[in-house]
């Protein structure tokens, strides 16, 4: 017959065991949510860095737009800008490039997290091939909006709208790309016009208040061209990150 010490010393090692047990899956635990703290971080690290050369890549995108297309401009005297800022940087305002580098950033980095939010990734001619030629039509377009030799300013307006909707039909055709431009054409006309009012610079013949009337188009067109450069660096960043 087993005595009362041989039953607590079976109870005090089944304890110990029972001690024991627990202690290695809280060890277990601490290690699984250690590793997975640390690929969290990784992840987000890796994602804020991703975000960050994107918006380096916008930005000198669109600081070099802004320098192309505002000397055209220029030279065909179509915007005027005080003397003293014309020996600077390729005969343009030194605070162009910067400012239309950031609203590249800006309206690039928008579109594809725009697509996230609604749930509908876009996915219509998602190469670079395609990115290319959407830089060359809307280079164009504005080629066109200084070339073109029409003296009725209502029907040149409506020229370069019908270019700059058949370059979003092109390229792009989705609802958000639609509206982002719309948006940042309203939001960059006005802003124009603000400049122009406080003598910032000016407009020849200004004909829709301080600017041109076709001046809508073109940032329609440039919204949608940044967007489509956006949203395929976007789409280089999430394979990257599969990848790694």
């Amino acid at each position: 017959m087993p005595s009362l010490e041989d039953h607590c010393s079976c109870t005090s090692k089944h304890s110990s065991g029972a001690k024991w047990f627990v202690y290695k899956v809280e060890e277990m635990m601490s290690i699984i949510t250690s590793m997975l703290s640390q690929a969290y971080g990784s992840l987000h690290d890796a994602r804020t860095a991703n975000l960050i050369r994107r918006g380096l890549v916008l930005f000198t995108v669109g600081a070099i737009f802004a320098l192309v297309l505002n000397l055209l401009q220029i030279q065909r005297n179509v915007t005027l800008f005080p003397e003293e800022v014309m020996t600077t940087l390729f005969s343009s305002a030194w605070w162009i490039p910067p400012s239309c580098g950031t609203g590249a950033a800006v309206v690039g980095l928008l579109y594809p997290c725009l697509d996230h939010h609604l749930g509908k990734p876009h996915k219509f001619k998602r190469e670079w091939a395609s990115v290319m030629r959407c830089i060359a039509v809307f280079v164009g377009i504005n080629h066109a909006s200084v070339k073109l030799d029409i003296d009725n300013t209502i029907q040149l307006s409506l020229t370069l709208a019908a270019l700059s909707f058949g370059l979003w039909w092109t390229f792009d055709r989705s609802r958000s790309g639609f509206g982002l431009g719309i948006t940042t054409a309203f939001l960059a006309t006005v802003i124009s016009q603000l400049l122009v009012y406080n003598g910032v610079y000016q407009y020849t013949s200004p004909d829709f208040l301080y600017v041109r009337s076709w001046l809508p188009c073109i940032f329609f067109s440039g919204g949608v061209t940044v967007g489509n450069i956006g949203r395929q660096l976007a789409m280089g960043g999430v394979e990257k990150l599969h990848n790694e």
